[in-house]
């Protein structure tokens, strides 16, 4: 029986210690593969990216001193983003001027300034080939003071036909407003007011439109979803449409009219006479 006890003892005893070095074999398997996941991450692939050294707000200037140079992993790198000081500051180029709001330590990306050489004026916001167009607004035709630089608006025309009388009809589908009254600044923080004015990027046919448009008649903006980049059709509304108002058309009768064939010397006449049933 001793002999019984003694041989379970011994089982026991052998079976803990093997589990203890199975335990201690699979931490040490664990600890070594989270040493190599470590040093994989410290040797991931950096670039080094053009940063901010501090705030930089719409029309400051960017020189050299504002720029640092921080590491970013090569895969998270923002499209854009300058990596080369000499990109950022060309030959003869001291400074850049700042198009939208940045914060320290953020990537400098061409988005954010003008091109080398260019002041923060409208000129920098235009496309190649299009024309910059003021539009008069107040409350009710600039969307109550909610517009934006950078938004994209609908352009209503409202006048009178000689055939129609008054219609409204678009006119323009998804015009970039660059300019809020005198203000370009995307990210300007200042309280909502009702702009008096508004600047719009239109092609030239576009822009020769709207100064007609102006002529003779009166323009509404309506402001376009953030996301919405479906086109606009053809709109056009009459006061009967709104009104749903169907106006039949006067058929015009011809009055009737009788003639005698009389011959006056050696000449054959038509004579209009009264008609009789």
């Amino acid at each position: 029986m001793r002999m019984m006890f003694g041989a379970v003892l011994i089982l026991g005893v052998a079976l803990a210690g093997f589990a203890s070095w199975q335990i201690m074999t699979h931490i040490t398997s664990l600890q070594t593969e989270l040493a190599q996941a470590r040093n994989a991450a410290n040797r991931a692939e950096t670039v080094d990216v053009l940063v901010t050294a501090n705030d930089r707000q719409y029309g400051q200037s960017l020189t050299r001193e504002d720029v640092r140079v921080a590491p970013f992993p090569a895969m998270a790198v923002p499209p854009g983003a300058y990596t080369d000081v000499e990109e950022l500051f060309p030959a003869g180029i001291t400074t850049r001027t700042v198009l939208r709001t940045m914060d320290a330590i953020e990537p400098i990306l061409k988005t954010k300034l003008t091109e080398p050489g260019k002041e923060a004026g409208i000129t920098s916001h235009l496309s190649p080939g299009m024309r910059a167009v003021t539009i008069p607004v107040n409350q009710t035709s600039g969307v109550a003071g909610f517009l934006r630089p950078g938004d994209h608006v609908d352009v209503f025309w409202t006048g009178r036909t000689q055939d129609r009388g008054e219609v409204t009809q678009l006119i323009q589908a998804r015009l970039r407003l660059i300019a809020v009254d005198q203000s370009a600044d995307m990210d300007r923080s200042a309280p909502v007011a009702t702009a008096r004015t508004v600047t719009v990027e239109a092609s030239p046919s576009a822009a020769a439109s709207l100064a007609q448009a102006q002529s003779s008649g009166r323009l509404t903006l309506a402001l376009v979803g953030v996301d919405d980049d479906s086109i606009s059709e053809s709109i056009e509304m009459t006061q009967d449409q709104m009104l749903g108002v169907q106006r039949q058309e006067v058929q015009v009768v011809e009055e009737e009219k009788c003639h005698i064939r009389t011959r006056r010397g050696g000449e054959l006449v038509m004579i209009e006479i009264p008609c009789t049933n």
